[in-house]
């Protein structure tokens, strides 16, 4: 059986996506900051987020369906690398996110703006922002990233501790569902409480996201809209955040078997 299906194709495209937005979020208090409306440009995002969330709802039914589908003979090697096809989507997903940066930055300031003269209405800076005129702006802010954007960027600036603990919590979050997915196979009499389990991972791995990072990052984008830090710090700690989130969905792939056997294990005092 053809491990690279319709479905899985489609699922990796939908992760894709989801790891762009969230890769690019980091650069949202960029363009906060840039423009000092990051109230707003948190607000703008949320519609970014909106369609992140949808992308996230729509593939995890089809995700779950892999095993369902999966041959009766090698089920669970068959299973296994269907997901490490979707954790490396993941992985390019971070990519994509990390080279749209600057594109990202350049056009959401100017969105931020907008939405500011438009007093804050949605629909309106669509109707605005989707027009001929503004598309023809926005395609010459497209451009790729160079070596100077990262002029006066130092990688002995960078937080050890802060860098590797998103890496972890990257790579818990990466392989939160596949993993309780695949413990389902490793241990079918509690197959339904191994997929409960994904909820409680990935709720684990978004309260150590919003305790030791969003907090560290937003205290920069203050400082820089209020004078107390600079623009260039911010942009470090951006970059910085984006390369430790591509090194997470990376150690993603060497967690999922270990993670999928704990869920495994873990499951029997739930029962």
């Amino acid at each position: 059986m053809d491990i690279l299906t319709d479905k899985l194709i489609m699922i990796a495209l939908f992760i894709l996506i989801i790891h762009s937005i969230e890769t690019l979020a980091y650069a949202v208090r960029l363009s906060g900051a840039r423009v000092k409306l990051l109230a707003s440009a948190l607000s703008l995002f949320n519609v970014m987020v909106m369609v992140s969330r949808l992308a996230n709802m729509m593939q995890q039914p089809f995700t779950g369906s892999l095993t369902d589908t999966a041959p009766k003979e090698n089920t669970l090697e068959f299973v296994e690398q269907q997901f490490r096809v979707l954790i490396g989507a993941a992985s390019i997903g971070t990519i994509v996110g990390i080279l749209l940066l600057p594109t990202f930055v350049a056009i959401f300031s100017r969105a931020i703006i907008h939405l500011s003269e438009e007093k804050g209405s949605i629909p309106a800076l669509f109707k605005k922002g989707f027009s001929i005129e503004y598309f023809k702006r926005g395609i010459k802010h497209i451009h790729m990233p160079s070596f100077s954007y990262l002029k006066g960027i130092s990688w002995r600036d960078i937080p050890i501790k802060l860098f590797i603990v998103n890496i972890v919590i990257t790579a818990i979050y990466t392989i939160g569902v596949l993993s309780a997915l695949y413990a389902s196979l490793l241990v079918p009499e509690r197959s339904t409480t191994a997929v409960m389990a994904s909820g409680l991972i990935n709720g684990v791995a978004t309260m150590l996201l919003i305790i030791f990072i969003d907090p560290k990052i937003s205290i920069l984008a203050d400082d820089v809209i209020n004078q107390r830090g600079s623009y260039l710090s911010l942009k470090r700690a951006s970059v910085m955040m984006m390369g430790s989130r591509l090194l997470g969905t990376c150690l993603a792939q060497l967690l999922f078997i270990p993670g999928a056997k704990y869920v495994a294990w873990f499951t029997q005092f739930m029962t």
